[in-house]
This record gives structure tokens, C-alpha cells and sequence, in this order.
């Protein structure tokens, strides 16, 4: 505890004759710790943004969609179209052991949808229940979505949109309401919750109307699916799922299961790994950026004590002359150097989480399109954690390097140095 208070009281002198060149010293290190901050909140708000519009899709899903065949196989010539059906979901379902979920669909891309006066031509889809998980079509409080019973029953029940709801509807409340579809009557049973989404096939969720497939199939005969989306049971168990599916259909067309042309894979799981990579890189390259700006401040931190190191060689000569110990010295040099950079810290902290919640506020009521890409900048305890550690290593060794130069000088030497 002595030790202590004497290191204090040493520092308390120093800084008595050095005001000047530690406001300066705090100022570089507030200004790293803010461009360090500001840095990372952007990466992590952008990364999130962009996971949020990942979602948007799905999560950990795979969408096929029908193709032709390249090779020739079991006598059959190559250039053959396969057509997938309802029934092949439950066939998938029951031969394929990987896959947890799965659900057919079927376009129509230009449909009258008239709600009095209100008429306008949007694409309606038919779909299997299990499409509300499969690809995050959540209804709004109220509503609900398609549930099996509609699928059995062939009910005249749509789902929409929450733009599309808007176009129709204006801001009241639809659920319930009669909507011509095709000129046939509809009853709005749920409205899609509002979400991001940046990957898409076809267009928004937003601006189409759901039905059950097999209202879709009996209204416009249909027979053929447009495309089926399906999730594995694990995320490392899809390309397992994948050859099996091609197996178990390719048995049933009589396709070679190895034919990567008859049907098409869009698999979002391999994307997620990528988007991933991409933004631990970029995450990476923002915070070297910060990080060299913020040990530039702490450079500026261990010039500033090699000066007052050279500054006070007489007075270092006099205590080391007088006995004190070399921990002394070293301990009021090292908390000088961590005292400059703490004090910096907690402004550029102060200063750059002030930024963060102003940019995210000014965000949150401007409907900008580029805005919304770019994510609200956030503060994730990561950052804070890498910053507060960044710091601290670099008030130390810029006070210890210093301070290791200043017990070296032999006692007289120090009293004779002007």
C-alpha cells in the first residue's frame, strides 16, 4: 500500500509539469478509440443487416427448381425435362431421412386480385403449409397463416403480402375481408409480418398473396410444381440430404443421380457460410484499420514519456541517489502511461458511443433504401471488450519501455546529465 501511494503521488507531481503534452496525448488516444469504435459498430451493424435479410429467405434452407436431363441413362436419351409433382414432397419426405421439412410451390404471375374498386395484377402462390417455417412467413398479430386443414379442404383462404395488403386495403385491417382472386372469392386469413429480405426468387414476399397448392391446383390446373424448398435436419447433413433426394427422385424419373442438370440447387446454407467468411474479413480489416489509428495515439503516449523520461534523468538520479527503489520509478512512469491512456479511453468511448446511438437514431427516421442495407451501426460487447484490451496493452507498454530506459541510468550519470 505504501508502495502504492508514493507511486501515485510521484505521478500527481509529473503531471503537474506536463499538462500540456497530456491533454495532447489524451486527445490522440480519444480520437483511435472513437475511430475504432466507429469502425466496428458499422461492421457489426452491416453484418447483421445482412443476416437479417439472409433470413429473410429462410433460415438454413434449400430451394430446387425442376431442369433437364444432361446424360443419357437406362435407355433414355439425354435433354429430357423432369417435372416434379405434389406428390414428390411426401415421397422426399419419407425416402429421405436428412430432411426435416419440405414444401411444394406453384406460380402464377399475373393475377387479378380486386378488392372494390382496388384492382391490381400480382403473382399468387400456392404452397404446402409447412412453407410458413420453411421460409419465415410470419403473420401479423391477428392473422394467421395456411394450416393443413385449408390444404385438405381446398379452402378459398389467401394470405398476403404486407405491401401488398397496404396496395389493397390502404391502412385498415384485412383479416376477415372478401378479396377476388381470379374473380373468385377469397377470405384474407393473415398479413405478412414486416421483414428484410435480401435474397429472393420471383420478387418480395411482400407484394404476393399465398394460397393453399391445392386450392392453387384446382383453380388453375395446374399440375406440375414450380419448385420445392426443403430444410435438412443439420446444417452439415445437406449434402447428404441432397444426394439422397437425387437418388430416391431419380428412381422414380429415371435420371442418373449424379446428373447436376436435371434438377437446380440454390443452397442458402453454402451462402451463409460464405456471407460469414466475408464479414470476419471485413469485421478484420476495419478493426486493423482502427487499431493502427489507435496505436498511433499510444506511439504519441511512449514519445511523451521518453521525453519526460529524458526530461526528469536529474530528478530519477536524485530519488535513485536517495535509495528509492527501482519499482518506484518504474510503477509512477507505468501509471502515468496507463492514467494518459485510460483518460483517452473513456472519452473517445464516450464520444464514439454518443455517435453510435445519434447515427442509429437519424437511421431509424430516415426511410432510405441504403440506410436500411448498411444496418444500424451497434456496439456489441466484442468491440467493447477488443477495444477496452487494445487500450490497456498499449498504455502499458507505452509507459513500460520508458520506464525500463529510466532504471537503467546509473545515479551519478543522472546527476550530472543537463
Amino acid at each position: 500500500m505504501h508502495t502504492l501511494t508514493l507511486i501515485a503521488r510521484l505521478f500527481r507531481g509529473a503531471a503537474k509539469l506536463q499538462r500540456k503534452r497530456m491533454l495532447l496525448t489524451v486527445t490522440a488516444i480519444a480520437w483511435g478509440t472513437v475511430a475504432i469504435i466507429l469502425l466496428l459498430s458499422f461492421g457489426e451493424g452491416l453484418k447483421r443487416s445482412l443476416q437479417a435479410g439472409g433470413r429473410g429467405l429462410g433460415e438454413n434452407i434449400v430451394i430446387i427448381w425442376m431442369g433437364e436431363t444432361e446424360k443419357a441413362y437406362a435407355g433414355l436419351p439425354a435433354g429430357r425435362p423432369i417435372r416434379l409433382v405434389p406428390d414428390d414432397v411426401d415421397l422426399v419426405l419419407a425416402g429421405v431421412p436428412e430432411i426435416a421439412s419440405a414444401a411444394g410451390e406453384m406460380h402464377n404471375w399475373n393475377v387479378q386480385l380486386v378488392n372494390g374498386r382496388t384492382a391490381l395484377n400480382k403473382r399468387v402462390v400456392g404452397v404446402h403449409p409447412a412453407y410458413e417455417e420453411l421460409r419465415t412467413s410470419y403473420p401479423q398479430s391477428g392473422g394467421r397463416y395456411i394450416d393443413a386443414m385449408d390444404q385438405k379442404l381446398k379452402r378459398r383462404v389467401v394470405f398476403l403480402g404486407d405491401q401488398l395488403a397496404k396496395d389493397l386495403f390502404g391502412a385498415g385491417d384485412p383479416v376477415g375481408k372478401t378479396l377476388l382472386v381470379a374473380d373468385t372469392p377469397f377470405t384474407v386469413i393473415g398479413v405478412l409480418q414486416k421483414k428484410k429480405q435480401m435474397g429472393m426468387y420471383g420478387g418480395p414476399d411482400a407484394d404476393r398473396a399465398t394460397i393453399p397448392l391445392s386450392t392453387f391446383e384446382a383453380m388453375f390446373g395446374r399440375r406440375t410444381l414450380s419448385n420445392i424448398v426443403y430444410q435438412p435436419t443439420a446444417n452439415a447433413l445437406a449434402p447428404v440430404a441432397k444426394r439422397h433426394l437425387m437418388e430416391v427422385l431419380g428412381a422414380k424419373y429415371r435420371f442418373d443421380p449424379a446428373d447436376t442438370r436435371a434438377l437446380q440447387f440454390w443452397d442458402t446454407i453454402e451462402d451463409a457460410k460464405r456471407l460469414d467468411a466475408i464479414m470476419i474479413g471485413l469485421e478484420a480489416f476495419l478493426g486493423v484499420i482502427g487499431a493502427l489509428t489507435l496505436i498511433i495515439g499510444g506511439v504519441g503516449v511512449a514519445n511523451i514519456m521518453f521525453a519526460a523520461v529524458t526530461h526528469r534523468t536529474r530528478e530519477i538520479g536524485v530519488q535513485m541517489a536517495l535509495g528509492a527503489r527501482r519499482v518506484y520509478i518504474t510503477g509512477s512512469i507505468v501509471l502515468e502511461s496507463l492514467a494518459l491512456t485510460f483518460a483517452g479511453g473513456v472519452i473517445g468511448i464516450g464520444v464514439g458511443v454518443t455517435i453510435v446511438q445519434v447515427l442509429a437514431a437519424v437511421q431509424e427516421h430516415a426511410k432510405s433504401e441504403a440506410m436500411e442495407v448498411l444496418g444500424t451501426p451497434t456496439i456489441s460487447i466484442p468491440i467493447a471488450v477488443a477495444t477496452v484490451t487494445l487500450l490497456g496493452l498499449i498504455g502499458l507498454l507505452a509507459g513500460y519501455f520508458p520506464a525500463r530506459r529510466a532504471v537503467t541510468v546509473q545515479p551519478a550519470e543522472a546527476l550530472r546529465f543537463e
